[in-house]
């Protein structure tokens, strides 16, 4: 559990988005938000949520299952629960009246995915004296730059991923199948600290990028077959991420130029990265040389996303801020961010903090093709 003064340096910066969109009481059903200002987090199986006033303590309302985590884990002590037998949004609207908030306004993050129309909707009617503000996007905005503690679990995970991604290099040869390498990586991840065995995409290198979100097979490598391999630890629900193209055997298909073409052109991004830098131009600086030395035909994926804390939801990556030709939001010291460049079946990644005199790598494998000869 984080320290006491690191939560309440969240419910201070929770609160100031709260006066500033003028409510009263803050509804948080985003799985990410509920952990960062409450210190727990859980599956939506029935609805859930954490209300946070202006002034006062904040409440947890859920199953009555998981209680006894949601009490070890917050902060708090206001936890209600309720039977599966109940309906939950009966529950939270009683709890809003008890504690006198049913003529509040209250603000909810409209793009949430817990906060769905029909939740919307529900509330409203056993609410009808309350008015729901719309704060979309907040529960990204307020977690995008990390404390020294939470970049201390984006390195640990960071850590976990060289790991790993040594374990699969060290088994490079002809006959290792993706499934067989997804296995070294999850018993690596379990052994060294990972919250589970969950891998990421580990998949033919074919293509321009098209690879990127394969899907994994058994079939066995031979000699100069390219596997890319994307791992994707968590630590106490932070996940860093690492990419790395593996070649099995000999570079028959002379992909060696290409790789350290690209890590060249992603490290001219790397130093861009600057407090107060325009995403645009710094996604410019790996996308427009990519097009111009033919490396790819078109590139119409983003170069980088947010990286951070992931709750047990649908979303696998963070997208609130990424890097594109029309990003107009600037960089801030402190902010994590996945970057990633790919081409000619080559991927390359990195967990990225982003610090004064420019990026900062999280994740430390050597930045090359990888293979047997080449080992990290």
């Amino acid at each position: 559990m984080f320290a006491s003064e690191e939560f309440a340096r969240r419910v201070e910066k929770a609160r100031a988005a709260m006066a500033e969109a003028s409510v009263d009481l803050l509804l948080v059903d985003h799985a990410e938000l509920l952990a960062w200002l409450t210190g727990y987090t859980v599956s939506e199986t029935m609805y859930r949520a954490a209300f946070l006033p202006l002034e006062g303590e904040p409440w947890f309302v859920l199953r009555d299952l998981d209680t006894g985590p949601c009490r070890a884990a917050c902060w708090f002590e206001d936890i209600v629960g309720f039977p599966d037998t109940a309906d939950p949004h009966e529950i939270m609207a009683s709890t809003v009246r008890q504690r006198g908030y049913e003529s509040a306004r209250i603000g909810a993050d409209h793009v949430s995915y817990g906060f769905t129309a029909a939740t919307r909707d529900r509330l409203a009617a056993l609410l009808p004296e309350a008015r729901f503000v719309d704060m979309s996007g907040e529960s990204d905005l307020l977690r995008q730059v990390k404390s020294g503690a939470e970049i201390a679990l984006l390195a640990q995970a960071a850590g976990i991923a060289d790991m790993a991604m040594a374990a699969i290099v060290g088994a490079a040869r002809p006959g290792l199948s993706p499934r067989k390498a997804a296995a070294i990586a999850a018993a690596s991840f379990l052994d060294n600290g990972a919250d589970t065995g969950e891998t990421g995409p580990i998949v033919p290198g074919i293509g321009d990028h098209e690879f990127l979100h394969g899907v994994m097979t058994s079939q066995v490598f031979g000699d100069g077959d390219v596997l890319h391999v994307e791992l994707i630890p968590k630590v106490r629900n932070y996940g860093a991420r690492l990419m790395r193209p593996v070649l099995i055997g000999a570079d028959k298909r002379g992909i060696g130029p290409i790789a350290e073409r690209l890590v060249a052109l992603q490290d001219r991004q790397f130093a861009a990265m600057r407090p107060g830098a325009l995403a645009c131009d710094v996604d410019a600086v790996l996308r427009e040389a990519v097009l111009a030395e033919g490396l790819r035909p078109s590139y119409d994926n983003v170069s980088g996303y947010t990286l951070g804390l992931y709750g047990r939801t649908p979303r696998p990556s963070d997208f609130s801020r990424v890097f594109l030709p029309n990003a107009r939001w600037r960089l801030e010291e402190g902010m994590v961010f996945h970057m990633y460049v790919s081409a000619g079946g080559l991927g390359f990644s990195e967990t990225i903090v982003v610090r004064p005199a420019g990026a900062e790598r999280l994740t430390t494998t050597p930045r090359r093709l990888l293979g047997t000869d080449r080992a990290p």
